[in-house]
């Protein structure tokens, strides 16, 4: 499976699509946010994604015990119409960052929450929509979305298998194959133990689609290895310092950690390589530091070989060893001195 982004492949044997996401660490202020845009494409980022909503079309102002957080999150103690309000980039922001972030080489786009943000996006001319992992039950989004006929990527984190497969029929029967899954744990920050990669390749396997990553662990271990699984595209949150503070930051990756993890793909990616038994010239050349058979002790002629003159050594000059068994007990043509290679026509014939 695979789909075009703007200049970019996406799918397998391409490279994987690095999107640094800038979520609420602009900490709303346009400045941070540009020079956020600028560390992200020093750090290899490929794309720049925002969140493109208001408090009030996220969720209502109410603060009754529905809309209270406390389930043990870095949020908790806050009223969601609240941390939307600390969290929300203005829209008239958005068209101005992207002109920026693409004059810097980078692809931009969005997570949109309703239509009227969708419509933003378009007018916009974003290439690509993501659906945030909290919106993946909201079949009425992604059918608006998937109508459009751009690529769909589809977080994953708080869906059970039956939500993952109404995501998917509901982009299909819109016309729409251009879909990537992204494995996801919603969990801010995410334990190592709950992030189960090897999902990774069993989602390509069942759905047919473009695989990656959301990760919400620290550091950068999990985002390589998932490369290492399949994964095509790798998401994570991007900040400045997370001395700054905000919503995310506590999950976010600062410029030099970004840089480092994008440039561990990259190798990984190198060697992943492709299926090959053949050797590389270098490799080619050290084999003649393999075993071979050599002559270890000074033979007359017609002396017999045994274990005691032959013997299986470095380097690989001589006869193959699986032909040692065959020649022990039998008697050399001529005199040979050690440190020989020792080759079949030495063996006295019959």
């Amino acid at each position: 499976m695979e789909f075009q982004i703007g200049d970019k492949k996406i799918g397998e044997n391409n490279p994987a699509f690095i999107i640094a996401e800038l979520s609420a660490n602009h900490m709303n202020d346009f400045d941070i946010a540009v020079k956020t845009i600028e560390a992200m494409a020093r750090s290899g980022a490929d794309a720049v994604k925002f969140q493109t909503f208001t408090p009030d079309t996220i969720t209502l102002d109410c603060d009754n015990e529905y809309f209270q957080i406390k389930q043990g999150t870095v949020w908790d103690g806050q009223v969601l119409h609240n941390l939307y309000e600390d969290a929300y980039m203005p829209w008239d922001w958005q068209p101005k960052l992207k002109k920026i972030a693409e004059d810097l080489g980078l692809i931009v786009f969005s997570s949109p929450f309703d239509k009227t943000s969708v419509d933003f996006l378009e007018d916009m001319g974003v290439p690509v929509y993501k659906i945030a992992s909290f919106e993946i039950t909201d079949i009425p989004l992604i059918e608006y979305v998937a109508k459009l006929d751009k690529p769909i990527i589809i977080s994953t984190g708080i869906a059970d298998f039956e939500d993952i497969k109404l995501a998917v029929k509901t982009c299909l029967d819109c016309g729409n194959d251009k879909i990537s899954l992204l494995k996801c744990t919603s969990s801010y920050p995410a334990p190592f133990e709950e992030i189960n990669l090897n999902t990774i390749p069993d989602i390509a396997k069942r759905f047919d689609v473009v695989v990656g990553l959301s990760d919400h662990t620290l550091g950068s271990e999990v985002s390589t290895a998932a490369v290492a699984l399949g994964a095509n595209i790798i998401e994570k949150h991007f900040i400045l310092d997370r001395n700054m503070g905000g919503p995310d930051s506590e999950f976010s990756m600062e410029p030099h950690e970004f840089k480092q993890m994008v440039d561990s793909i990259r190798n990984v990616e190198k060697a992943l390589g492709k299926v090959n038994y053949d050797l590389s010239e270098k490799s080619k050349l050290n084999r003649e530091f393999s075993r071979s058979l050599f002559v270890v002790e000074d033979i007359k002629e017609g002396e017999i070989i045994t274990e005691d003159n032959v013997r299986s050594i470095r380097p690989g000059f001589g006869l193959h060893p699986k032909y040692l068994k065959e020649i022990l007990g039998k008697k050399v043509n001529k005199d040979l001195k050690k440190g020989t290679p020792f080759e079949l026509y030495f063996v006295k014939g019959d």
